[in-house]
C-alpha cells in the first residue's frame, strides 16, 4: 500500500507520518484535528478493504477493543469508513509512545525472574479481563505487546479476537490457522479452535521467551513449528535457566501443557496465580490490583554486539588405589562366583533381548510401520500449501472430491479424511475435498426476446423465472422483453429467481380539441397527461385573446403518450380603435395607448416625456388619427399638449 502520509482521513485525522506495517494494515500517526491531539490509526490496505471477510475482521478488532476498558488495553476511540478522498477503512486508537516488548527483547536478551514478571502480570490483567467479558484474544506475542516510555504496558491488536458480544468467523468445521505459529496452541494449529486457555498457552510461550531469551521451538518452516507444538512438550525453563523459581517453573510448565485442561482455566487465574509468586520473591514490594507502571531500563544501542561469556574448564583428579597383593579365593567362594557369573549372564542376554524389542518397538513406532504423526488443519489452504504442509510431515494427499463452496475461495481445501489433530499412519494419505469455489451463474441478455425465448433460455441454467411483468414503452415494441431483474451479467446462485419486465406498446391517449379553450388550462391538461407542449401566438379576429386558435395534432385522434402537441393560442384581433384621451394629463395618455399595442407622439413638450409615476400637469389637446378610428395594432398616435 502507498504511503498515504499527508492525507486528512474523515475530514478529521491528518496523518503525520507511517509508524509501522504488516500484511493487514498500516499504522500512522496522526493528529486528531478536532481534539487536537495525537492518535494512531490502522488503515487496512486498499486490496483488502474489496474482502467483507477482511472488513468484517478489522472491524471486529475495533469492537473487540472497544467493549473492554482496562489500563493495560489500547483504547479504541473510533472506526469508520473515509467518505472523501482516499477510499479508506480505519481504526483510531490512542497513542503508545515507545517500542514492543519484542524490540526489548532483541535488544537486552533474556530478563530475570523478578522483572520479568513485572512484564507479565499487566498482560494477564488485560487479558483476564476480556476473558471476563468472554473475549479470547488469539494473537499473544511479544508484537503486540507496547511498552511506553513511561513503562506502562499495553496489549493491542485484537485483530483476531473472538467472542460472544463481537462474533467470530472462526469454527471448528472450517477455519484457517490464523496467529503467529510460534505462540499457536495445540488446539489451534491441530483443529482450529481457540478459547481462553489458548490464550493462557500462547501467554506462557510469550514468558517462556522472557525468562530464558529464546522460543521453545524452532525450525526453517512453519509447519515445523506448528508441528512441535501439537506433537512435543514445552521444555521447562529450569532447563535453560537453572536459578529459576521452582513454583514459577512449575506454573510456566503447566500453562504450556498440551491439553488444555492441564492449563489455567483463563488469565485470569493464570494472573492470580503469578501475583503469588512475584508476592513470595519480593515481599517488600507494594501490591497493587492492576499492573500499570514499571521500571523499564532504556533500549541499548542496537549496534552495541552483546559480550561473550568465557568457559572454566573444572577437572577433577581421580585417585585410584590397588590392592598390594592378590587374595586366593577358597572353594565356597569359587563355587559362588561361578554361580553368580551365570546369573549375570543370563540377565545380560535377557537384558540384550528387551533391549532388541525394545529398539524394534521404537523403531515400529517413530519410523516404521506402526508410526504415526498427528498433522495440522489445513483447511483453507490451497491445495499446493496443503501438498508441502502434509509432505513434510511424511504423508500424501489425495483429492477425492471438487465441490462448490460458498465461503472457501477455488482451489483451496474444504475439509480433509482424517480430520486435523487425528492421528494417521506415517506414510499415509490424507484424503481432500478441495473447493470449486462459490457456484455461481450469469445472467443472459434476456433483452428484445420474446417472453417464450426468455424462459427457453434461462432453463439452460438452473435459474427460474419469476414473475412477468408488462408496462407501456415507446422503444420496444409490444410483447418483447424491456429489462430483468437481476440484470443482464449478474452473477447468481443456483435456483435464483429471475423477474421479467415485457412491453405494451406506446401508450395511446384520446386527444380532444381544445379549440376555444382557455390556452393555459389547455397547457396543463395536456401536460399532466404526459405530452410535451410546444406554444405559439397569433392574432385572430375570432378568436377572444388567450384562447386556443388551433392545435397539431388536431382532436380527437389517439395519440403516442410523450409525442409533442403544438397549440396556436390567439392574440387577440389585429385592429384597435382610437381611444378618448382629450383633457388628461399626458402620461396616463400615453400609458392609454400602449396598453392597446399603439404607439405614441407627442407635440408641445420642450423636453422628452418621462412617465415615471411624477404628475405632468400638462393635457392632451388633440388626437391624430381621430378618436374612433379603427387602426392596427403598433400605428402611430400624435397627441398634441398644452
Amino acid at each position: 500500500m502507498s504511503d498515504l502520509t499527508g492525507n486528512l482521513i474523515d475530514g478529521r485525522y491528518q496523518l503525520l507520518r507511517q509508524m509501522d506495517a504488516g500484511g493487514m494494515a498500516t499504522i500512522y500517526e496522526a493528529l486528531d484535528t478536532r481534539l487536537d491531539r495525537r492518535v494512531a490509526v490502522k488503515i487496512m490496505h486498499a486490496h483488502l478493504a474489496q474482502d467483507e471477510q477482511f472488513v468484517e475482521r478489522f472491524i471486529r478488532e475495533a469492537k473487540a477493543a472497544a467493549a473492554l476498558s482496562h489500563p493495560n488495553i489500547v483504547a479504541v476511540q473510533d472506526q469508520g469508513w473515509n467518505q472523501s478522498g482516499i477510499p479508506a477503512v480505519f481504526i483510531v486508537m490512542e497513542l503508545v509512545d515507545g517500542h514492543t516488548l519484542r524490540e526489548y527483547l532483541n535488544e537486552r536478551g533474556k530478563i530475570a525472574a523478578v522483572d520479568g514478571i513485572k512484564f507479565l502480570l499487566p498482560v494477564l490483567s488485560a487479558l483476564g479481563a476480556a476473558h471476563r467479558l468472554g473475549i479470547v484474544h488469539r494473537d499473544v506475542k511479544p508484537e503486540n505487546i507496547l511498552v511506553s516510555k513511561e513503562g506502562r504496558i499495553k496489549i493491542t491488536d485484537f485483530g483476531l479476537a473472538k467472542g460472544a458480544m463481537i462474533g467470530s468467523t472462526m469454527t471448528a468445521e472450517s477455519s484457517v490457522i490464523l496467529g503467529s505459529v510460534s505462540y499457536l496452541s495445540p488446539e489451534q494449529v491441530s483443529r482450529g479452535i481457540a478459547d481462553s486457555r489458548s490464550d493462557v498457552y500462547s501467554a506462557a510461550i510469550t514468558a517462556f521467551e522472557i525468562f530464558t531469551g529464546t522460543k521453545p521451538f524452532e525450525g526453517d518452516e512453519p509447519i515445523q513449528i506448528a508441528f512441535m507444538h501439537v506433537n512435543s512438550r514445552v521444555p521447562r525453563i529450569s532447563s535453560l535457566i537453572p536459578d529459576v523459581p521452582n513454583a514459577l517453573d512449575d506454573l510456566i510448565f503447566a500453562a504450556t501443557s498440551v491439553d488444555p485442561d492441564e492449563r489455567p482455566r483463563d488469565c485470569q487465574i493464570f494472573h492470580s496465580q503469578l501475583l503469588v509468586i512475584s508476592q513470595a520473591l519480593n515481599p517488600s514490594a507494594p501490591q497493587m490490583s492492576l499492573e500499570l507502571d514499571i521500571p523499564i531500563a532504556p533500549m541499548r544501542d542496537r549496534t552495541k554486539k552483546k559480550s561473550r561469556g568465557k568457559f572454566t574448564q573444572i577437572t577433577e583428579k581421580i585417585s585410584l588405589t590397588l590392592p598390594s597383593a592378590a587374595v586366593k579365593e577358597t572353594t565356597v567362594q569359587m563355587r559362588e562366583r561361578r554361580k553368580i557369573s551365570k546369573r549375570v549372564r543370563r540377565n545380560r542376554w535377557i537384558a540384550a533381548g528387551l533391549a532388541v524389542l525394545l529398539g524394534i518397538t521404537a523403531w515400529w513406532v517413530l519410523i516404521g510401520p506402526g508410526a504415526s504423526v498427528k498433522f495440522p488443519s489445513v483447511v483453507g489452504a490451497t491445495t499446493e500449501q496443503a501438498n508441502s504442509t502434509l509432505t513434510a510431515l511424511g504423508l500424501t494427499t489425495s483429492i477425492v472430491e471438487k465441490r462448490f463452496d460458498e465461503d472457501i475461495g477455488n482451489g483451496r481445501v474444504i475439509s480433509t479424511d482424517p480430520f486435523a489433530g487425528d492421528s494417521i499412519a506415517l506414510g499415509g494419505t490424507v484424503k481432500l475435498v478441495v473447493s470449486k469455489g462459490a457456484e455461481r451463474y450469469t445472467i443472459p441478455s434476456l433483452i428484445s426476446l420474446t417472453p417464450e425465448a426468455a424462459i427457453n433460455l434461462l432453463a439452460k441454467s438452473p435459474l427460474k423465472v419469476g414473475e412477468i411483468t408488462e408496462v407501456f414503452n415507446a422503444k420496444f415494441p409490444k410483447g418483447f422483453v424491456i429489462s430483468s431483474n437481476p440484470a443482464q451479467g449478474a452473477r447468481v446462485k443456483r435456483d435464483t429467481i429471475v423477474d421479467l419486465v415485457v412491453s405494451k406498446g406506446v401508450e395511446t391517449f384520446n386527444l380532444a380539441s381544445l379549440v376555444g379553450t382557455n390556452g393555459e388550462q389547455a397547457l396543463n391538461e395536456l401536460t399532466d397527461a404526459g405530452f410535451n407542449v410546444d406554444s405559439t401566438f397569433a392574432y385572430s379576429e375570432t378568436i377572444a385573446a388567450g384562447a386556443v386558435i388551433s392545435q397539431s395534432p388536431a382532436g380527437a385522434v389517439s395519440v403516442p403518450k410523450g409525442s409533442t402537441i403544438t397549440l396556436v393560442v390567439s392574440k387577440g384581433s389585429k385592429f384597435v380603435f382610437i381611444p378618448n384621451v382629450y383633457s388628461i394629463e399626458t402620461c396616463r395618455a400615453a400609458v392609454t395607448l400602449k396598453d392597446l399595442g399603439l404607439k405614441y407622439k407627442v407635440l408641445g413638450l420642450k423636453v422628452k416625456l418621462r412617465c415615471t409615476g411624477t404628475k405632468t400637469d400638462k393635457k392632451v389637446t388633440n388626437v391624430s388619427p381621430k378618436v374612433g378610428a379603427k387602426v392596427l395594432r403598433g400605428t402611430v398616435v400624435t397627441i398634441t399638449v398644452g
